[in-house]
């Protein structure tokens, strides 16, 4: 089998090593396709390296199908499509305990604390393992995890079809956000300073705006009658991105952080204070969230086909880390089947 191995900041390689077998209540995995993301180009620079070992396979968003079932393992077949759950939960902390088991404060995220789907042929938990239909082509299922991502944080952010919703920032997060809300039949205004991005977005019918060249706080105020909006979700990372999804909101309106800030941001408390506006932290998605999105790739809802930009050989990995920082692409997928498994 192959494996896509993190040595140290950008550094991979493409490794032979020997498939492992699953032991009792496990499944191993033919992997189809392997997405990469926003968290696997932060493992790429070494921004993770205190929790990404030398010689680590990465990489979480996946499809593909069982190889080998272990002992014990029921409900599964080979040559079963599948997608993975790629969390752990302990059980045990004061988050899992209250029902909160996706942000567990011991999580053993796949991919990132111990080996992910950036192989030909993956072993994990069978109870992390979600069945897909045997219609769906597996390349647009390998966008599975990320739209649960979205589904989540659509959640979150308790949006309703009589809601204005405003997604600051384009990225493919951003972008399935803006499709799962309007799926929920919100009014949606896509916020995003880079054309590539703007133009996937309306390719796919997502009114989306410049913020360069867009008041965007007048232009949410002209759609609503000066109300403002009801959601937005701040997804872009950056300071002005917070500073716009504050300043668009309603009375009592809802704001979801979803992007990763590596640093502390200002944020203006006193139009927090004065509106009454709620902020709320997403971080990641439970099995429901995870079951929600395969049923809205499997039915068209997610255009999952116009978001991936590219498809490349696992060999090619590295390349295909490269062409995601430089732009010009939404979601690049590395291919797994062809070679030994």
């Amino acid at each position: 089998m192959k494996a896509v191995v993190y040595r140290s900041a950008r550094h991979l390689e493409v490794e032979h090593r020997d498939p492992e077998p699953p032991g009792p209540g496990q499944l191993r995995i033919a992997v189809a396709y392997t997405g990469i993301c926003g968290t696997d180009l932060h493992v790429y620079h070494g921004d993770m390296d205190a929790r990404v070992g030398a010689s680590a396979v990465i990489g979480h968003e996946m499809s593909g199908r069982v190889a080998e079932v272990g002992a014990g393992v029921t409900g599964h077949a080979v040559g079963q499509p599948v997608t993975v759950l790629p969390t752990r939960f302990c059980g045990r902390c004061v988050a899992c305990r209250r029902g909160n088991p996706h942000i567990c404060h011991a999580m053993n995220f796949l991919g990132v604390d111990s080996p992910g789907a950036m192989q030909s042929s993956w072993t994990v938990p069978a109870e992390l393992v979600v069945p897909l239909p045997d219609g769906l082509p597996l390349d647009e299922a390998a966008l599975v995890e990320p739209v649960a991502v979205a589904v989540h944080d659509v959640r979150r952010g308790r949006v309703t079809d009589a809601d204005q919703v405003v997604v600051v920032g384009g990225g493919p997060v951003g972008v399935l956000i803006a499709t799962v809300a309007r799926q929920r039949g919100a009014r949606v205004l896509l916020v995003e300073p880079d054309p590539f991005r703007r133009a996937v977005a309306t390719g796919i019918g997502i009114d989306a705006v410049d913020p360069g060249e867009t008041d965007v706080a007048a232009l949410v105020d002209a759609r609503t009658e000066g109300a403002g909006a009801d959601v937005a979700f701040e997804v872009s990372g950056s300071a002005a991105g917070v500073g716009t999804a504050v300043d668009v909101l309603t009375t009592r309106g809802r704001l979801v952080m979803v992007a990763i800030h590596p640093q502390p941001r200002p944020v203006n408390l006193h139009r927090v204070f004065w509106r009454e506006l709620e902020l709320l932290g997403a971080r990641l998605y439970q099995r429901d969230d995870m079951v929600e999105a395969v049923r809205l790739v499997a039915s068209g809802a997610i255009p999952a086909r116009q978001l991936i930009s590219r498809v490349v050989p696992a060999d090619a990995a590295a390349s295909a880390f490269t062409a995601l920082e430089g732009g010009g692409v939404m979601k690049v997928l590395l291919d797994w089947q062809e070679g030994d498994r």
